[in-house]
This record gives C-alpha cells, sequence and structure tokens, in this order.
C-alpha cells in the first residue's frame, strides 16, 4: 500500500474555505452532520468538516467510508491517546496559571466551571476532527487505508451534551476585534477557529489567557508538540481499517468532479496543518485553569 510522505508544513497557497452551517444543510447533509457528531462525541461541527461539505461528492464519499471507522474502539482510543500525549507534553511548559486571578477579579466557581467544561469539549473533539484532516490529506495524496486491525465498536464513550456560543466578531468589542486580528496574525489563519470564538465569550478572561499562550507558540517545546502530534495522528491514520474499500483514486475523482484535486486538496492541507497547533493551543489553555 501506498504511504506517502506528508510533512507538516504551512500549506504553499492558501485556499479560500468555505464552510457549509448546519442551518443552511439539506436534509442529506443535515444527517451526515448528526452522525459526525455522534461519532466524534462533540456537540458541535467543527469547520473543517463543514469546509469538507462544501465539496458535496467528495464529502459524501470520505464520510461513507470513514463513519464505521469512526466510531470504532481502534479510533477513539487512538484519538485518546493522541490527547494524552499532547497534555503530557504540554505539562512541561512554563505555563502561568491564571484560576487564582480570575477568581481575585471576580469570576465565580461557576464561571470557571463553564470555562473548563468548554475547554474539555474541545480537548476531546478536536482529536477526531486533526483525524478527519489527516486522512483526508492521507488519501488525496494517494495514500490508503491498509490496517488489518479489527473493526470493534466502541461502546463506553460518553454522550456529547450542551451548546457552544461563539463570539463572532461582528458581535465583539473593539478590544476582542483587535485581539482577533492578532491571533489570525500571530498564527498566521485567514479565520479565528472556532474555540478562541467560543472562549471569547468571556472576554477578560480569553484576553488574560491569550496573553499567557502566544509567547509560547514560536518555542521550539510547542513546535516540537505540534510536530509529535501531527506524526502521531498520520500513524493512526496508517493502521486504520477500510470496511468500506474507500480507495484514493475514487476520493480523487469525486473531488475533481467538484472543484480539482488542487483546491480539495489545499483545503485538507490547511486543516491538517492547523490542528495539531490548535490541539496544543488548547491544551495549554486547559492547564492555565486546571
Amino acid at each position: 500500500m501506498t504511504h506517502p510522505d506528508l510533512p507538516r508544513q504551512a500549506p504553499a497557497r492558501l485556499v479560500a474555505i468555505h464552510p457549509v452551517p448546519e442551518y443552511l444543510a439539506d436534509a442529506a447533509l443535515k444527517e451526515r452532520y448528526e452522525e459526525m457528531k455522534r461519532a466524534f462525541q462533540v456537540p458541535w461541527m467543527g469547520v473543517v468538516a463543514m469546509a469538507h461539505a462544501h465539496y458535496r461528492r467528495f464529502y459524501d464519499l470520505l464520510w461513507s467510508g470513514l463513519r464505521d471507522v469512526a466510531g470504532s474502539r481502534l479510533f477513539v482510543e487512538g484519538c485518546r491517546a493522541l490527547r494524552q500525549d499532547t497534555e503530557a507534553a504540554v505539562a512541561r511548559l512554563p505555563i502561568m496559571p491564571l484560576a487564582q486571578q480570575l477568581e481575585a477579579s471576580g469570576y465565580a466557581p461557576r464561571e470557571l466551571g463553564q470555562i473548563r467544561a468548554t475547554l474539555e469539549a474541545f480537548s476531546h473533539g478536536n482529536y477526531p476532527y486533526l483525524m478527519l484532516a489527516t486522512i483526508s490529506r492521507h488519501l488525496l495524496a494517494g495514500g490508503e487505508l491498509s490496517g488489518t486491525a479489527h473493526l470493534e465498536p466502541e461502546c463506553d464513550q460518553p454522550a456529547a451534551t450542551g451548546s457552544l456560543v461563539l463570539m463572532e466578531a461582528h458581535h465583539a468589542t473593539a478590544e476582542t476585534r483587535q485581539l482577533y486580528e492578532r491571533i489570525k496574525t500571530t498564527l498566521e489563519l485567514p479565520f479565528v477557529n472556532t474555540d478562541y470564538r467560543a472562549l471569547a465569550r468571556w472576554p477578560s478572561y480569553f484576553q488574560l489567557a491569550w496573553d499567557g499562550l502566544e509567547p509560547l507558540i514560536a518555542t521550539t517545546p510547542h513546535k516540537a508538540a505540534c510536530q509529535d502530534l501531527h506524526d502521531g495522528a498520520l500513524a493512526l491514520t496508517r493502521r486504520l481499517p477500510n470496511p468500506e474499500g474507500l480507495t484514493s483514486a475514487a476520493l480523487i475523482d469525486a473531488a475533481s468532479a467538484d472543484a480539482g484535486r488542487a483546491d480539495v486538496a489545499a483545503m485538507a492541507e490547511l486543516f491538517q496543518w492547523l490542528l495539531p497547533q490548535l490541539c496544543v493551543n488548547v491544551a495549554v489553555l486547559r492547564q492555565q485553569v486546571a
């Protein structure tokens, strides 16, 4: 089986993304969205998945091939191991705790609990979304799913509950909009991730949290944690079985019919590059208020 080399690198070109939000999804797409949220055990549709759904033939074929895999014990435990390794690496970073400072400024235990619950949702959910992007890029680059592991369903996943409240730029204060621009510049991204928009619901907290996180992003240990997560997600991808017989050739044909392989591949590469860093950043944010 082919295993292409997929280095961790910023995309050569930033392609425009066109996420299809849940409220604009037709009935069939809405059903796929609900399937994905159940399989990933998340309360939100990640931008990565909604951007994939813009390329409808491609997305439908990809998800139909991965649906059973995503609900398997191998996939779930693999994502859990990626999280554990990432959080262990982050625990070695010089992270300034914020809980006492937030309490002193007036944050009640209930509010801190809400922040922690939001961070927990992302701490769990970002890893299956990273796997989606990694599998997508792998297949579009000519790789195959070739693992021989038995596909054992996962039975003890906790149910995802609740919903996310996002602070969109058009609702935010000037200070938060300035912070969003700073985030995009620091991360070299054309948009602000869902995670940060959800956490900006508490503006004074998020300003402090980002001030503590931002200096770590360019450090060698932080970059190493991102690289290790990239490598781990790719290794897990190469272990996954292929019960539906999803092939690289078929997926490339679907992408070509939608928009052209190059555009779809650039979209997948963008998310496969940014998600390891997002996972590491969320682990830092979680550690700040542990």
